[in-house]
């Protein structure tokens, strides 16, 4: 009995009254083979009399491994021995014993092939090689739930807790299966890789793996790379190099192996962003076809409560994906950062370093300033149908749009988003390759040669001087509008439209844009940048706050060089309107260290204590602003200037873009960058050519002419007098130097009327301080000055085509002042603040004995001195 106890237990039986067909296969126990269970018996036994013996079986034999069946069946021997009485009982316990085996043997027979189908460390083994993770994990769970059902029996307990052993053994060898799509992303292992992690519950966990895998992945990735080379380049085996930190490793790069290690280190981490790439499209595709089967599970009756944890889990990879991106990309930047402040660029060609800024598709202020200090202000030469949107990096902008509509033009709805750099190179191909490759290869076609496109006809249209081209009525009033935005200026004659040069009016013919070699970088580094906010939109304000910035540097350094002079500012003829200089406060407030020292160390120094602060440019020592016979440098300005207004007219065409994918927190910033940086562009253009006006027209020589001029005279003049003369001589060859600069560079209507009215204005302003110097003046002198002033609006009249000629009234209302009466002339002062104290103390002076008593003169004294005083 005993060993029918034994058996029965191991083979894991219970009472007859429990079901002994519930029965599983169990790992790690040696069953009997066919033969061997052949063999335990006899003879056969028949079912129905094999269940009724078993039936027969106290219940006690089926208790706990304490019961000592010997000491039972010994207490119930009688008092009185019977040999006949024994051998029965004895056959009796033998039938029930060979009952039990044959039961067991039957039932083992049974789930034998079933055993030997899912021998689980065999199978585990096999699955795992294969990469079925799921399928493994499945098997593991199935064989815990079903040794559940015996864990009362401690070999059960043992296989357990060796399942257990092994599914945590299956989840290290998952985690390691996560990793490898950091560098190589495969939808099918991914798939398996999830699915397993959704088998164990540890979605969320997986997530979390992943992104410490993915920056590990870019350590490990960018130190090999660049361990790589240096040992390389060493030309040892030593072993010092691999115990070196990255930033101190970085250092080792020769010169020679910099842009190769740098293209390969690019190419490195692309392969890694471009996993993380595939890693949120999978979820995102996954996500939705999820989406949808809740949506049908909960109509069909489904637990509500899968549900809610599957929306939970989703909820929780995709905040930790976005967030991730943000992180990873600023591992990626880290890391190339430290590799590019490892090495001096200083002494690197200049096309080696533009390589280099065109491979990480970014750059610092630094660098635009080095740019701009190095810029001699020449023309990059273009063609007329030049736009933005040829350049290669600007190819990921669609535009359904007519060939003449101009980018300015564009509505918002007509930009699009096509086809992003990941999913271009998504099955193949790396752009850094690309780029390596092509490193002196321009894709698009959009220099003319030597600046024109057709030779002696282009030539022609910017060098011949006279025109009796007819213009269009259109063109007249909107041209203005297209080129600052400003309000168009009043009607134009015909007759002096004809008479235009064609290399400042030719308005029925494009004409190429006015940019420099510095623009053209800046505009394709925004186009960079605006593919990489269009890849990595959670980075969008970081990227539009640094384009911002790189304008802001472009404006202050286009004032700073060509515009800033304390001398004309305090003019006070409002050259620099109160925006423009709140602008330039704002930037020179915001970007500039006016503090960091001339020493190279200590300006990086300065600038990184000093955060996103850089030095103030310096102007090209190449670049003459001086020489009178340039217009005093102003081929320069103008290059400088309108490539300015180009580089707004770009941002403006831009906004809707970047307006899309500014966050809605943010937007305030963007529509404020606009409002007050970007539209002030063409305001820069009054200050600036206000100091070639100024010192174009020789006006102390007029000054002194005039000082020499009798006033006092008692008769009506018929001749005016020779300053005038002079005055019309020095605008005749201002012209004429004019047209010789435009042969350079053309010079655009907005710049050419606003340097006429430079010009007129000062000289006209110049008139009235001639004529305010006079000691002593009759009727008739005043007379003089009316036809002197008449004589030279005449002659100006046909040298420009600017109407009405600017400051006309402030001469003409000066000279009438003097016919005025004693209260005509207090009023008059009153109401006249455009004139100076000097001017108003003179007129009255003048006055006094003619028209003007003591006392009179006492009271206009007292009333300009009240005028003035506020100013004090």
């Amino acid at each position: 009995m005993q060993k029918i106890k034994s058996l029965m237990t191991r083979q894991g039986l219970r009472s007859p009254q429990e079901s002994v067909h519930d029965l599983s296969p169990i790992e790690n126990i040696r069953f009997p083979t066919k033969e061997e269970l052949r063999e335990s018996w006899e003879e056969p036994i028949d079912p129905q009399a094999q269940q009724e013996i078993i039936s027969s079986i106290e219940g006690v034999y089926f208790s706990d491994d304490a019961f000592d069946i010997v000491k039972y069946e010994l207490e119930r021997l009688p008092p009185v021995l019977s040999l006949q009485e024994l051998e029965e009982h004895r056959d009796k316990l033998k039938q029930q014993q060979a009952a039990v085996s044959k039961k067991v043997a039957d039932l083992i027979l049974e789930k034998q092939p079933a055993y030997v189908q899912q021998r689980t460390d065999v199978r585990l083994s096999e699955m795992l090689e294969e990469e079925d993770y799921p399928g493994a994990i499945q098997l593991c769970l199935e064989c815990q739930k079903a040794a559940s059902t015996f864990k009362h029996y401690s070999c059960i307990s043992e296989l357990n807790s060796k399942l257990q052993d092994t599914l945590e053994q299956i989840e290290e060898q998952l985690d390691v299966a996560l990793s490898k799509i950091c560098k190589n992303f495969d939808i099918s292992h991914y798939t398996k890789v999830q699915q397993a992690y959704r088998l164990l519950g540890k979605t969320q966990t997986a997530m979390d793996q992943l992104h410490m895998h993915f920056t590990q992945a870019i350590h490990n990735t960018v130190f090999q790379v660049v361990l790589g080379y240096v040992e390389l380049c060493a030309g040892n085996t030593d072993t010092k190099f691999q115990k070196l930190q990255y930033k101190d490793l970085c250092t080792h790069i020769t010169s020679d192996s910099y842009i190769p290690c740098l293209a390969d280190l690019c190419k490195a981490l692309w392969e890694v962003m471009l996993s993380y790439y595939r890693t949120m499209q999978w979820h995102e595709s996954h996500d939705q076809d999820q989406e949808g089967a809740a949506v049908t599970s909960v109509s069909d009756g489904s637990s509500v409560v899968g549900t809610e944890e599957n929306s939970f889990d989703r909820s929780y990879v995709k905040k930790k994906l976005e967030h991730g991106l943000s992180r990873i990309w600023q591992d990626v930047q880290l890391k190339v950062k430290t590799y590019l402040l490892g090495t001096d660029l200083s002494n690197f060609k200049y096309d080696d370093f533009i390589f280099v800024l065109d491979v990480i598709s970014r750059t610092r202020l630094e660098e635009l300033r080095m740019f701009l200090e190095n810029e001699t202000w020449e023309l990059c030469p273009v063609k007329s149908n030049f736009e933005i949107l040829q350049l290669h990096e600007f190819k990921f902008m669609q535009q359904s749009r007519s060939p003449s509509v101009s980018p300015s033009k564009q509505p918002a709805s007509a930009i699009s988003t096509t086809v992003t750099l990941f999913e271009q190179y998504c099955n193949g191909g790396n752009p850094f390759e690309i780029q390596a490759d092509s490193k002196d290869d321009e894709t698009e076609d959009v220099l003319a040669s030597n600046g024109y496109e057709s030779d002696e006809q282009e030539k022609s249209a910017y060098q011949e001087y006279d025109s009796d081209s007819d213009v269009p009525e259109e063109l007249k009033r909107d041209y203005v509008d297209e080129q600052t935005g400003d309000a168009p200026m009043k009607s134009v004659s015909r007759e002096t439209l004809r008479s235009r040069k064609k290399s400042d009016y030719n308005l029925n013919k494009a004409n190429a844009p006015i940019l420099t070699n510095t623009t053209l970088n800046v505009v394709r580094l925004v186009g960079k940048y605006m593919q990489m906010m269009n890849i990595l939109k959670p980075i969008a304000f970081d990227v539009i706050h640094f384009m911002s910035q790189l304008f802001d540097y472009y404006l202050y350094a286009v004032y700073t060089f060509f515009g800033r002079n304390d001398t004309f500012e305090l003019t006070g003829l409002g050259l620099s309107s109160s925006r423009l200089r709140t602008t330039l406060n704002r930037i020179q407030e915001s970007l500039i260290d006016l503090e960091v020292s001339a020493d190279p160390t200590g300006t990086l120094t300065a600038a990184e204590e000093r955060k996103e602060k850089v030095p103030s440019p310096h102007l090209s020592h190449l670049v003459v602003l001086t020489s009178g016979n340039s217009l005093y440098g102003l081929a320069e300005r103008v290059v400088a200037t309108e490539s300015l207004v180009f580089l707004a007219e770009q941002f403006e065409f831009l906004q809707p873009h970047l307006d899309a994918v500014m966050p809605a927190a943010k937007k305030p910033f963007l529509q404020q960058f606009y409002s007050q940086t970007v539209s002030t562009a063409s305001e820069l253009r009054k200050p600036v050519y206000w100091i070639v006006a100024a010192k174009a027209i020789d006006y102390e020589q007029m000054l002194l002419l005039m000082a020499n001029v009798k006033w006092d005279v008692k008769e009506i003049m018929s001749q005016h007098n020779v300053y005038v003369d002079s005055l019309l001589k020095e605008f005749e060859e201002f012209n004429g130097r004019l047209n010789e600069v435009s042969k350079r560079v053309r010079i655009p209507l907005p710049v050419s009327n606003i340097l006429w009215e430079h010009c007129m204005r000062l000289a006209n302003r110049t008139l009235v301080e001639g004529y305010a110097n006079v000691k002593k003046c009759s009727n008739e002198g005043r007379a003089l000055m009316q036809l002197d002033f008449q004589q030279f609006l005449m002659k100006l009249e046909k040298l420009t085509d600017i109407r009405p000629i600017p400051d006309k009234e402030f001469v003409e209302t000066y000279i009438k002042a003097y016919y005025l009466t004693e209260n005509d002339m207090e009023r008059w002062i009153k109401e006249h603040r455009e004139y100076s104290t000097k001017h108003l103390t003179n007129l009255v002076n003048v006055c006094l004995g003619s028209h003007i008593n003591k006392k009179a003169r006492q009271k206009l004294l007292a009333a300009i001195d009240d005028i003035d005083r506020p100013k004090r």
